[in-house]
């Protein structure tokens, strides 16, 4: 088969996945279920590696297929069932299937007490192929209906508990925001047809450059930042960044795949995708670059404070997300898909890390109840730690790599990115001081009663409450289920982690400045075009660059140590010292606060208006009055119906009369 035909196996496995379970519940056991949503995912795995192989068996300017059919036709328009088969899509297909398999793999094991295991992994299932679709979409029409499925996959993964009104209310707020984005990539799909009349992504790359000359630049301009729109909504940068961290209200494995290989790395994708329109207009690639910026500064400093673990790592794929959106303002493409990778590998980790940590502390997630659990979880630890170190930049491992180059091509633009760049040194210090904070608070110092039971070979069971809240729980469908597993004691959860802690240490390898520079290389064609292309720092440029990153990395990491270990208790003198600086930051800015005295309260109080006054006094009363009106017109005519016949002949006659004398005064 041709790499067309692999890649459709590629994007249907995952749906053909989620159909077999969802329509076959009643049949598949449990396991079973987890079994088949989890091969449908390394099926798609193996079938990306395959079409992998076979672009690499062609030359480098034939890497790129388009196949599909037309399936309807309307308004002058065909529309197409087509698949892009690029280095970009299939590098994106094998970050999104290689990291969600091992996301399944982990789930069998952490999901398996669970009343709605088998909806749990049709869920998963079908998020991976909404994500897939995106991915893979020949055109911008399928790009959006991907899009879209990807939102509504979200949410029903973020409230998989539906019984906690924290969470769907999370899953609520996650899918509103996320079609904000989706509405202005519709309006920006439609410009660019309007303009261009077609849909078709390699026929509007190639056309771009032609179109910039002789369209009305501010179209392009308008098309440039709808873009951006969506792709700040999904991937959840200012200022739609605030669902990210409610997400955390689905199951871990969850957080792990929308925060590693799906959803927020869409926005990265379709800049890097869409990219000769982004370049057209230098505001547009400013903004993406000083907001990206922007949000990893400020989702890290909120990081440093926050004392629930999943939020820390929450905060910390903002952050990130945050280094790869200002990599491809920037123009660095091939350094923030390369981040892109890594950041999926670490991420997925710490994620499964933190899943294991809080199954073994009965559902708690405060890192301040956390402590000495490196004993009791020896093998969590080690994976935790590389995780956190990746992310950190701490050298060699695969973080350094990559978030390094994207501060190298970021600070050889010069000008304005010169400042953005200095950002990212600041944004790097402060990751690797609150990568090691987690580190620390939650596996070091004096155990936790949690730790000691564990290490007496008891895993801790508590009534379960519901960790934002503190609301007691029920186990039952709608709940998270009764056990706790821990990758200490689960195989499919150490061969998960074990896979992505390897890689963590070693994905790095692939692009040494000088040495490999295997990612620059592979999707280099898809980025000739580029304005930019050209402006590539010097590999000694990029030695100096990964120098001063590793000493920054050495010195957040050395610094955690001496707060955290060295000298316990010193922040918490910090805090008293300065209240207020540390209520800003564990209130995340504010941000929350003031999008709902702006946003949510002004709408809750016209909608309370609106059912007050407008329902109660107008549509109430067009109803009511309407009603009255029949009601009184068919009592009077009751009264006319006496039963007499001259009583009828009289009205007959008089009706004649009156309806004679109007056409007689009509006609004179």
């Amino acid at each position: 088969m041709d790499p067309s035909l692999w890649g459709w196996v590629l994007l249907l496995t995952p749906l053909v996945g989620a159909l077999v379970i969802g329509l076959g519940h009643r049949i598949w056991s449990e396991r079973a279920a987890g079994m088949i949503g989890t091969s449908a995912i390394f099926l798609a795995f193996g079938a990306a590696l395959i079409v992998l192989v076979q672009l690499l068996g062609m030359d480098a300017e034939e890497r790129h297929i388009l196949a599909g059919f037309k399936y309807a036709q309307a308004f002058g328009v065909d529309f197409r069932f087509d698949i892009y088969v690029d280095q970009l899509s299939v590098m994106m297909a094998l970050i999104v299937t290689g990291v969600s398999a091992l996301i399944h793999l982990y789930s069998v094991a952490y999901m398996k007490s669970d009343e709605g295991y088998r909806r749990f992994f049709a869920y998963l299932n079908f998020f991976v192929f909404s994500m897939l679709l995106l991915v893979l979409a020949g055109n911008m029409l399928l790009l959006v209906i991907g899009w879209g499925f990807v939102g509504a996959a979200s949410y029903l993964l973020i409230s998989y508990w539906y019984r906690r009104e924290s969470a769907t209310k999370a899953g609520a707020k996650a899918f509103v925001m996320n079609v904000i984005g989706d509405v202005a990539l519709v309006i920006a799909a439609y410009l660019l047809w309007n303009e261009l009349q077609t849909l078709t992504i390699p026929t509007l790359l190639a056309n771009a450059d032609d179109a910039f000359t002789v369209a009305p630049s501010a179209t392009y301009t308008a098309v440039a930042f709808l873009l951006l729109v969506g792709a700040f909504a999904k991937s959840a940068q200012l200022p739609l960044h605030t669902w990210l961290p409610d997400a955390m209200e689905g199951p871990t494995p969850v957080s792990a795949l929308i925060h590693a290989a799906t959803m927020v790395t869409a926005g990265v994708y379709l800049i890097c995708r869409m990219y000769p329109f982004i370049e057209i207009s230098d505001a547009a690639s400013l903004t993406a670059a000083a907001l990206g910026t922007a949000t990893l500064l400020i989702a890290a400093t909120t990081a440093l404070v926050q004392t629930d673990l999943k939020r820390i790592i929450a905060y910390s794929t903002m952050s990130q997300i945050g280094y790869m959106i200002a990599g491809a303002g920037a123009a660095a493409y091939s350094a923030s898909m390369f981040h892109l990778m890594t950041h999926a590998i670490f991420k997925a980790l710490l994620f499964m890390g933190a899943g294991s940590v809080i199954a073994a502390m009965g559902g708690i997630q405060d890192v301040r109840r956390m402590g000495g659990l490196r004993k009791a979880m020896p093998f969590t630890y080690i994976a935790f730690t590389i995780g956190a170190l990746a992310l950190a930049g701490f050298p060699l491992l695969s973080g350094f790599w990559s978030k390094d180059e994207i501060i190298s091509f970021t600070l050889n633009r010069g000008g304005a990115f010169t400042i953005i760049a200095v950002g990212m040194y600041i944004g790097a210090i402060l990751t690797a001081f609150y990568s090691m904070r987690a580190v620390y608070l939650v596996f070091h110092g004096d155990p936790a009663p949690e730790a000691k039971e564990l290490e007496g070979g008891h895993i801790p069971h508590a009534d379960p409450v519901n960790p934002a809240t503190g609301e007691l729980e029920t186990t039952d469908v709608g709940f998270p289920g009764p056990d706790h597993q821990i990758a200490e004691r689960e195989g499919e959860m150490k061969v998960a982690m074990g896979t992505l802690a390897f890689l963590a240490l070693v994905a790095g390898l692939v692009q040494i400045p000088g040495v490999t520079a295997g990612v620059e290389h592979w999707l280099e064609p898809v980025f000739e075009d580029s304005r930019y292309a050209e402006s590539i720092p010097s590999y000694t440029t990029q030695w100096v660059g990964l120098g001063v990153g590793a000493l920054i990395a050495i010195a957040g990491v050395s610094f955690a140590y001496w707060a955290y270990l060295r000298n316990r208790g010193v922040t918490e003198r910090w805090a008293e010292r300065f209240p207020g600086v540390n209520a800003w930051l564990l209130n995340a800015w504010y941000f929350y606060w003031l999008y709902d005295r702006v946003f949510v309260r002004p709408v809750a109080a016209f909608a309370v208006f609106c059912n007050k006054v407008i329902e109660r006094y107008v549509v109430d009363g067009i109803v009511t009055g309407t009603s009255t009106l029949v009601k009184d017109g068919a009592a009077r005519v009751r009264t006319m119906q006496s039963g007499l016949a001259r009583a009828y002949a009289l009205s007959l006659i008089g009706g004649t009369i009156v309806i004679a004398l109007y056409f007689l005064v009509v006609s004179g």
